[in-house]
């Protein structure tokens, strides 16, 4: 494994785990194995996908379990829940990557991040030019894929 990667995924093990000790809960290996799970490879699963892959290395965690981890991993800013709107929730690991927007196919749901810095600054001047200092915001747009169209 990449030392880089080691060491990210240890900062996001150790920045839980002390957010889960102030809020005075059990530290829980199995959260951490969930984090894990989230973290590695494929972006924007559902609750449902997340517990699917959960389940194939660790058959007795509960979904339940997964679920008030998804729940934490938000609470600390570890992760981000992309609501689209057809009501499913996404989950991805906001912590340490850079802002993108999303693009969602609405015929067979694929999930894309999209960064453009010319929208980004477009994004910025229009929030200035209404007075407003810009904090954070989300783009999602929706269309058809390649293969949908």
């Amino acid at each position: 494994m990449n030392i880089i990667i080691k060491m990210a995924k240890l900062n996001l093990q150790k920045i839980f785990t002390d957010f889960t000790a102030k809020k005075g809960l059990k530290h829980s290996d199995i959260r951490l194995k969930i984090l894990d799970v989230l973290n590695e490879g494929q972006k924007h699963l559902s609750a449902s996908e997340l517990f699917a892959k959960v389940r194939e290395r660790y058959p007795t965690v509960g979904q339940a379990t997964v679920y008030r981890t998804l729940k934490l991993l938000c609470e600390c800013d570890i992760c981000r829940e992309l609501r689209t709107e057809d009501g499913l929730a996404r989950y991805e690991v906001a912590m340490g990557h850079e802002h993108h927007d999303h693009i969602v196919c609405l015929g067979c749901g694929r999930f894309e991040e999209a960064v453009d810095e010319k929208i980004e600054k477009l994004q910025i001047q229009l929030a200035k030019s209404k007075g407003y200092s810009l904090k954070r915001h989300k783009l999602m747009l929706y269309g058809l894929c390649p293969k949908c169209k």
